[in-house]
């Protein structure tokens, strides 16, 4: 696991965020007063049940939806004051994202998806600049293989290239192996908890006590709230403290 000292300096932090949706009268509240501190350099897993507001606080954290009330941070930049326009732009500089579905462009080749990012944000991207996040992620070969000539797993591969390829200081993960087999799901698993031992930061949402127990720490939500934490598990001692904290997933 990684040895990150616990003063690093904060990659996030959520100062008493509430996420409410719908009117006042009858509105429900998504997160609730929630506060947290991710350090940089670190994997961070979380888990609860369907409505708990694993979902929110990601799309919070990340910059794609707005609190109510409260402060979200990337680093030392409030996201809560930003202009949609400037948090456009954050999300494209700043971080990364990989989802459980691939979201590649099927008449693109590997290589191509990869760039994308960087073509959208009006840079022409170099050779070597793609080759290299392809490599990283195991995928050298199959540059110029479109994903319909792939497997699921190479697929997700790509989709995590194409993410980490603007080197975003924060890589956000929803459910990214919950299309995959479990061996291809442990085999994605290993290659992020490689990032992160090289100093990449990664939030990932999972329902998995395996995928969970490759972070350094778990935060469990229930209702909007954080109910517990876990650091350094095994998938048993997440499966574990899921039950007694009463947060199965659905």
């Amino acid at each position: 696991m990684n040895q990150q000292p616990a003063d690093s300096p904060p990659a996030v932090r959520l100062r008493s965020v509430t996420r409410s949706f719908g009117k006042p009268a009858d509105s429900v509240t998504a997160l609730d007063d929630v506060s947290l501190t991710i350090p940089g350099g670190t994997f961070t897993a979380v888990m609860g049940p369907s409505g708990s507001g694993k979902s929110t606080l990601l799309q919070c954290t990340a910059g794609l939806d707005r609190p109510t009330s409260g402060q979200v941070f990337l680093g030392d930049t409030d996201l809560t004051g930003l202009s949609e326009r400037k948090l456009t732009l954050l999300r494209r500089d700043r971080i990364g994202f990989v989802f459980q579905a691939f979201n590649l462009l099927p008449s693109l080749t590997a290589a191509q998806n990869v760039a994308l990012p960087l073509r959208l944000a009006g840079r022409r991207p170099g050779r070597s600049e793609v080759r290299d996040v392809l490599e990283q992620v195991g995928l050298a070969d199959r540059a110029g293989h479109r994903p319909g000539e792939l497997s699921g797993g190479q697929q997700q591969r790509v989709a995590l290239a194409r993410a980490l390829v603007t080197r975003p200081e924060v890589l956000f993960g929803d459910e990214p192996t919950g299309a995959l087999d479990s061996q291809t799901g442990r085999e994605v698993l290993t290659l992020l908890r490689s990032m992160v031992d090289r100093g990449q930061t990664v939030i990932m949402v999972t329902h998995d006590p395996v995928a969970a127990s490759y972070a350094d720490r778990v935060v469990f939500l229930a209702d909007g709230s954080v109910r517990d934490e876990l650091h350094d598990p095994t998938a048993e001692q997440v499966a574990a403290r899921m039950t007694a904290a009463a947060v199965v997933p659905c």
